[in-house]
C-alpha cells in the first residue's frame, strides 16, 4: 500500500480547516484550539522567512515546541531539536554537525549557544489576533480556503526536501546527523494514523523526549487527524499514581511509552492492584525488547479492551516500520500465557515498508520512508544505505544491524545485534562513542564500555584503566563529572569502575563483554 504525498504542514492545515474550534493541544488543563495553533504556526513561519535552512529549536514540553516544529516546516526549513539540558559543548556540536543557521527557543529566556542567529518566537495571543483576513479563528467554509492563506503556499516544497535532522550515536565519538525527507514523514504519518486508528475524538499523551523521533509519533499523526495532543507535568513526575490520575482526568485515549517504562508501569499495576483509566483504548510500546513476564502480567490484568501494540523502527527508516498487536481486541489469540525466555515479536512490516533478511539474518529496510543519509558523512551513509537488486532492479535499503527471525505467522523476532550497539532508555548507543568521550579524560589510559541489564532495562557500565597509579581513588568520580559536562545523560554510564587492566581478544582488540564478565561483580 502506498500513501499519496501530502506534506505534513498541508495535512495539519486541512485538519485545522475541518476542526477549527476543537482542542489541538492541552497543557496542564489549558487548551489551544486548532485555529489558534494554526495562526501561531503561520506567524512562526513568517518570522523565520522562506527557506530558512536548518533551524535549531531549543525545546520545552509545551505547545510552543509544536509551533516551532510546524512553523519551521511551513517555512520550508529543516527542524533540528536542541535539548536545553544537554551540556553546552554537546549543543554546539549538534548545531555544527546539522549546519544550523538559526535558533528559535520554545521557552522565553532559554540559553542559545553562540555562533548562530537567534529568532524570537512570536507571541501566541498576538499571532491569533493578527492572523489577518484569513486568520485561524475566522472559520472559513472549507479546508481549501484555509490552506490558501497559509505560509506553505509561498514556499513550494518537494518530497525529497529535508524535514528534520536527528542524531544517532557514532563510533568516532561524534553524533551522526540523520537527514529525513518530507516525503518519508508524509508516508509514515499517514501509516501511523491508520495503525493507531486515530480520530478527532482521541486524546494522545505527549510523553517521549522532544529531542528523539518518538515524539513525532505522538505529535504528527495526532495533529493531522484532528485529535488532541496532551502535555501534562504529572506525566513526567516519576509517580505512577499521579500519572494514572492525570490520564483519567484528561481522558487520555492513547499512550506511546518506552518498553522499559511500560515494564515499570505494569509492575506498579500488579503490586498496587491498580486499575487503568477507562478512557485508554491503545498503548504503544517500543524502543527495547518486551519482557514476556511483564507481558503475561499485563494480559492477566483487566486489559482485554485495550490494544497493546509493540513497534519497531530506526531513526534512519523514520519512526515505525514494524508493528504487532500483542494483546487486546485485535491481537491473535494465544493458547498459553507468555513465559519467561520467550521472544516477543517486534511485528510485521507496515504497508509502505519493504524488508529483506540479509547475511546473518540482518534486517534490511527499504521503501519510501528511508532517510537521505548522514549529513556530511558520505562514508557512513554508504556503509549503512546500500543498493540491492532482488530481481526488480536496484533498490535502496538501510542495514539496521539487527538480527531477526520469523514466527510461524511471519512476524519478525529480534535475535540480537550484529554490531555492538545497545538500546539505553530506547535510544541507540554505540559503546565506542562513550569510550571515545571517556578516553578524552587526561587520566584515563584505556576504557571499555558494555551493556548491563538491571531489572527490565539496559544501562551502561564503564571499566577504566588509569594512566598512572596516582589519583586512582577519585578517578571514577572525576570521569563521571567530566562526562556530565560534555554529553547527554543517556551516554553517561550508570557505573564506572577503575580496574588494573582490560580483557583483550586474541587479535589484540578490547573485549568489552570479557571485561564486563571479569569485573561486573566487583562493580556492584
Amino acid at each position: 500500500m502506498s500513501y499519496p504525498y501530502c506534506d505534513v504542514t498541508k495535512a495539519f492545515a486541512d485538519a485545522a480547516g475541518r476542526h477549527p474550534d476543537r482542542p489541538a493541544i492541552a497543557h496542564n488543563g489549558r487548551s489551544l484550539t486548532y485555529a489558534e495553533l494554526d495562526a501561531w504556526v503561520r506567524a512562526t513561519a513568517r518570522r523565520l522567512g522562506p527557506r530558512p535552512g536548518v533551524v535549531g529549536v531549543v525545546t520545552s514540553r509545551s505547545a510552543a515546541t509544536v509551533a516551532c516544529l510546524l512553523g519551521t516546516l511551513a517555512a520550508g526549513g529543516t527542524y533540528c531539536p536542541i535539548d536545553p539540558a544537554h551540556p553546552e559543548p554537546r549543543r554546539r556540536a549538534l548545531m555544527s554537525a546539522s549546519g544550523c543557521r538559526l535558533v528559535i527557543a520554545a521557552e522565553p529566556g532559554a540559553s542559545v549557544p553562540p555562533g548562530v542567529r537567534p529568532v524570537d518566537l512570536p507571541d501566541r495571543a498576538e499571532a491569533t489576533r493578527n492572523a489577518g483576513p484569513d486568520r485561524a479563528d475566522s472559520a472559513p467554509s472549507s479546508a481549501s480556503s484555509r490552506v490558501a492563506g497559509s505560509a506553505l503556499d509561498a514556499v513550494p516544497v518537494a518530497a525529497d526536501d529535508p524535514a528534520y535532522i536527528l542524531f544517532t550515536s557514532g563510533s568516532t565519538g561524534e553524533p551522526k546527523p540523520v537527514v529525513t525527507p518530507r516525503g518519508a514523514v508524509s508516508t509514515v504519518v499517514g501509516a501511523l494514523r491508520d495503525l493507531f486508528g486515530l480520530t478527532p475524538a482521541d486524546r494522545v499523551l505527549q510523553f517521549a523526549s522532544l529531542n528523539w523521533d518518538t515524539c513525532f509519533e505522538e505529535i504528527l499523526p495526532t495533529l493531522t487527524a484532528g485529535a488532541a495532543l496532551v502535555f501534562h507535568d504529572d506525566a513526567y513526575s516519576g509517580s505512577f499514581r499521579r500519572m494514572l490520575r492525570m490520564i483519567d482526568a484528561e481522558r487520555i485515549t492513547v499512550l506511546d511509552l518506552p518498553s522499559a517504562f511500560w515494564h515499570e508501569l505494569v509492575r506498579h499495576l500488579v503490586e498496587e492492584r491498580a486499575a487503568l483509566p477507562a478512557s485508554l483504548r491503545l498503548v504503544v510500546v517500543g524502543g527495547e525488547a518486551v519482557n514476556p513476564v511483564r507481558l503475561a502480567d499485563w494480559c492477566a490484568l483487566d486489559t482485554a479492551a485495550i490494544r497493546l501494540v509493540n513497534t519497531y523502527g530506526c531513526t534512519e527508516t523514520t519512526l515505525i516500520t514494524h508493528a504487532v498487536d500483542l494483546h487486546g481486541p485485535l491481537a491473535a489469540r494465544r493458547a498459553a500465557p507468555w513465559r519467561a525466555g520467550e521472544r516477543v515479536p517486534i511485528g510485521h512490516a507496515l504497508p509502505h515498508v519493504r524488508q529483506h533478511l540479509g547475511e546473518g539474518g540482518e534486517l534490511l529496510v527499504g521503501g519510501p520512508s528511508l532517510a537521505l543519509g548522514y549529513r556530511g558523512r558520505p562514508d557512513a551513509t554508504a556503509e549503512r544505505f546500500v543498493e540491492i537488486d532482488l530481481g526488480a532492479g536496484p533498490e535502496r535499503y538501510f542495514r539496521t544491524g539487527d538480527r531477526v527471525g520469523r514466527t510461524p505467522d511471519g512476524a519478525l523476532v529480534h535475535e540480537g545485534r550484529l554490531d555492538h550497539e545497545l538500546k539505553v532508555r530506547g535510544v541507540r548507543v554505540d559503546p565506542a562513542e562513550v569510550e571515545a568521550q571517556i578516553a578524552g579524560h587526561p587520566q584515563v589510559g584505556a576504557v571499555a564500555v558494555a551493556g548491563a541489564v538491571v531489572a527490565d532495562h539496559t544501562t551502561l557500565a564503564a571499566y577504566i584503566v588509569p594512566r598512572s597509579p596516582s589519583g586512582v581513588v577519585a578517578l571514577a568520580d572525576d570521569v563521571l563529572s567530566y562526562l556530565r559536562d560534555r554529553v547527554p545523560s543517556h551516554l553517561v554510564p550508570s557505573r564506572i569502575t577503575v580496574v588494573p587492566e582490560l580483557v583483550y581478544t586474541a587479535s589484540g582488540k578490547v573485549d568489552r563483554a570479557g571485561s564486563h564478565r571479569r569485573y561486573a561483580s566487583a562493580a556492584v
